[in-house]
């Protein structure tokens, strides 16, 4: 006789020890004991006796253990035994739980440890963490579509973070073809994403690139009131390297008898292994420069960097503190920015000063070269045509600062 709901709700468990069996036919049954109410289906496979569980009353009402019931009986007249089934389907789940978009893309981190500086590593995983993880993290990675990616990419999209999203498209990337390399998944979902984000528009560093400009720039900086930052201010203008490198320089690269500013490779803009092998970059320091630096040996020569932290001195300038000056300055963000000297400085001596190569002036910025030459525009051999540069630039910077007629200067730095 069938079982019914009533039944299955109402009956207790007997004093038996191995509880009581309760029958609704074709094998399935309901075993009572004192700890709860079990689903059990009695089967034969392959001429042996064995039972599969099918849940927990009332999690697993009658109906539902009655539909699993006959689940098990399809896959016996298919020659499958369910038993087998349920396993493989357990240890699937278990393997789509250990391998979610976020479990892969924290192993592919932990691959990259040695490759990637802490920096970028820990900006990739910020980026992941807000935008990707909260969306699709929890999700087996074989499971991931394109539109699901998308979707979660679109969100960058409507905050406005354009270029956050390409980047995120390249960074989930990343971790599918890890995917693909471990077994994880079998496609990469975000090679199909091709074109489906809305363009970025480049936007270049604000800089001031008319000379007359620029010399209201330098007597501006000139009558700045903090001299730790007038100074920050004016070697930026000096010695356009990239910020970072300004507000954390120290005492111990710098060379006043051979005025020579010497940047280790490590605190270079490059990639890990670059950092580690490459040579340092070598800013030959004119006069003008020289002045400035020796006028801050008396406020911060005792301690490690030019450019302390105004909180402390074990910390460089903050990375805002230039660009804030600018703006008490009255140079607005799209007009004039901290890594703008850089543009300035390359563009009025490719313009205004006859004679330089623009190779000296790259290897001076340290800008990376592709080819067979690589680095070697950053190697000694161009030091003296750089310490011409660098004097003949000091030189112009002050005709501009005093209001002087802006000529083309002529200068031989090849």
């Amino acid at each position: 006789m069938a079982l019914t709901d009533t039944f299955v709700k109402n009956i207790k468990p007997t004093a038996a020890a191995s509880g009581d069996k309760h029958s609704d036919g074709l094998g399935l049954y309901l075993h009572v004991k004192q700890a709860g109410k079990y689903w059990r289906l009695g089967y034969r496979f392959d001429g042996k006796q064995k039972l599969l569980a099918l849940g927990v009353y009332p999690a697993v009402s009658l109906a539902k253990a009655r539909s699993r019931r006959e689940k098990a009986r399809e896959l016996l007249a298919d020659g499958i035994d369910p038993g087998a089934a349920k396993r493989e389907e357990r240890q699937a789940t278990a393997t789509a739980a250990a391998n979610t978009f976020e479990l892969v893309a924290r192993e592919f981190l932990e691959t990259k440890t040695e490759a990637w500086t802490p920096k970028y590593a820990a900006k990739w995983l910020r980026g992941m963490e807000k935008d990707l993880f909260p969306y699709i993290g929890k999700l087996p990675t074989a499971t991931v579509t394109p539109p699901m990616l998308l979707n979660a990419l679109r969100k960058c999209e409507k905050r406005g973070a354009i270029e956050s999203a390409h980047t995120l498209r390249q960074t989930a990337g990343q971790v599918f073809r890890y995917g693909i390399q471990t077994g994880r998944c079998d496609r990469n979902p975000a090679l199909d994403l091709q074109g489906a984000l809305k363009p970025v528009t480049t936007k270049h560093m604000a800089a001031l690139l008319e000379p007359l400009k620029v010399g209201d720039l330098l007597r501006a900086i000139d009558g700045y009131s903090s001299p730790l930052t007038r100074a920050a201010l004016a070697l930026s203008a000096l010695l356009f390297q990239r910020p970072a490198n300004i507000r954390s320089m120290e005492w111990a690269w710098i060379d006043f008898d051979n005025a020579m500013l010497t940047i280790p490779s490590q605190d270079m803009k490059r990639r890990i292994e670059q950092k580690l092998n490459g040579r340092p970059h070598f800013v030959p320091l004119a006069p003008q420069a020289v002045a400035f630096l020796k006028e801050l040996v008396p406020i911060s020569g005792h301690g490690r960097y030019v450019f302390p932290s105004i909180r402390t001195s074990q910390r460089p300038m903050s990375d805002n503190t230039v660009n804030a000056a600018l703006r008490r300055m009255g140079f607005e963000k799209d007009e004039m920015s901290a890594h703008g000297f850089r543009a300035t400085a390359r563009t009025l001596m490719i313009e205004r000063i006859k004679g330089i190569s623009a190779d000296v002036i790259e290897a001076q910025l340290a800008h990376g070269k592709s080819g067979p030459l690589g680095s070697a525009y950053d190697r000694a051999e161009f030091m003296e045509q750089r310490r011409v540069m660098m004097t003949v630039w000091a030189d112009y910077l002050d005709k501009l600062r005093i209001g002087a007629e802006v000529i083309l200067l002529r200068a031989v730095v090849r």
